[in-house]
């Protein structure tokens, strides 16, 4: 428990660190003289970089632990945040957003494997992948309208500096109080050994699954490019933030209600989802209900997604090759937060991005497959479903 709480106070430093930025970065980019394509391309050239990233880190955290990932991540994001600083054309920023994007792509599956590696029981994984989500709710309530509000105060340079010394400040922490794989009661490096020298079989994800991380991710993107073109002045800076910790507010509501772990991971998904898309369509054709009601509702969507989704994972891979897994996870979402906002910017003028997020997320659930218990461990069905993703 004591490890969990260490990596949950670092998680919540670098997600406050990153969340800081959703509201700003539009209006930085407008600043440059950036245009609304150009704004959708630099959104999701970050989450497009993400990919490589992701590759990379299913095969080496499962081999090395999570813990050099980790402090490398935190670290060199902060120094491109240092550079962010002092940029001047638009350019500029694609090329830093770009390799921002590689090296936080180890993250978030480095910590989701160290989390999951923290124990066998089911329930417990749970509750610490809802411990994962209320921290990075926690942070989203502040950050961006705290984000906002520095900015407002001293500007857009000073304001990607304080952010960039507190990502590396995070990291040469991480490295006295983040665990080494050896020292964790079930390593994750052993869990991927078991499976490749093929003592026990491993379970096979069917592809299917990976759309639900897809679609949302490209919802979430959609939904992150539109709401700060609403007013890209400070007074709009001011309720973007605002809205974004509505939206966190929301989540940390449905993150709160614990017993929600005792209920099937896939029937939660399947359940915020479909919430998720009801609200995407009332953003889209329903205006009478207030802004603020919508995103809250939306939020509490999310907090049920995300923790039931990584505790899917986990029983459909039976705890093998946890970094594989989540970094497959990561690639569909990096996907979709790429190709989200890039369609939003190409097509918000013939239809409304909101609505194109509420056509994805049905689809997404319409292409999922049938759950049943024998999908649970040891996973008989699992074992012989094609194509083979891990």
């Amino acid at each position: 428990m004591k490890t969990a709480l260490w990596l949950y106070f670092f998680l919540f430093l670098a997600f406050f660190d990153l969340h800081a930025q959703y509201p700003i970065l539009t209006p930085f980019a407008v600043s440059l003289g950036a245009a609304p394509v150009f704004i959708g391309w630099m959104m999701g050239i970050y989450a497009l970089t993400h990919i490589p990233g992701n590759l990379i880190a299913g095969s080496v955290i499962d081999r090395h632990g999570s813990r050099r990932y980790i402090i490398f991540s935190l670290v060199s994001a902060g120094a491109i945040l240092l550079l962010q600083a002092h940029v001047e054309f638009p350019w500029q920023l694609i090329v830093l957003r770009s390799l921002s994007g590689f090296v936080l792509a180890f993250l978030s599956p480095a910590c989701l494997a160290l989390l999951a590696s923290l124990s066998q029981d089911s329930v417990q994984q749970g509750k610490y992948m809802s411990g994962h989500g209320v921290i990075h709710t926690l942070a989203s309530v502040i950050s961006p309208a705290a984000g906002a509000f520095i900015v407002a105060n001293v500007g857009f340079s000073t304001t990607f500096q304080s952010l960039g010394w507190l990502l590396i400040g995070t990291g040469i922490m991480a490295i006295f109080f983040v665990p080494s794989a050896q020292s964790l009661p079930i390593p994750s490096r052993k869990l991927s050994q078991t499976g490749e020298n093929n003592t026990t079989p491993v379970p096979v994800i069917p592809w299917r699954y990976f759309v639900l991380p897809f679609v949302i991710s490209c919802a979430q993107g959609i939904l992150f490019f539109e709401l700060p073109l609403r007013n890209t002045g400070i007074s709009g800076m001011m309720s973007t933030g605002i809205l974004f910790s509505v939206i966190s507010i929301g989540a940390l509501f449905t993150l709160c209600l614990l017993f929600l772990n005792r209920y099937s991971p896939f029937k939660r998904v399947v359940a915020g989802v479909l919430l998720m898309a009801l609200c995407f369509f009332c953003l889209a054709a329903v205006h009478r209900i207030p802004l603020m009601v919508t995103l809250f509702i939306l939020g509490s969507a999310k907090g049920i997604i995300f923790p039931a989704m990584a505790s899917l994972f986990i029983k459909l891979s039976g705890g093998f090759r946890l970094g594989r897994v989540f970094s497959l996870q990561s690639i569909a979402m990096s996907l979709g937060s790429f190709i989200g906002p890039v369609a939003a910017g190409q097509f918000r003028d013939d239809i409304s991005p909101y609505f194109i997020g509420f056509l994805l997320l049905m689809l997404g659930l319409m292409l999922l497959p049938a759950y049943r218990k024998s999908n649970t461990l040891p996973y008989p069905s699992v074992l012989h479903s094609k194509p083979d993703l891990i």
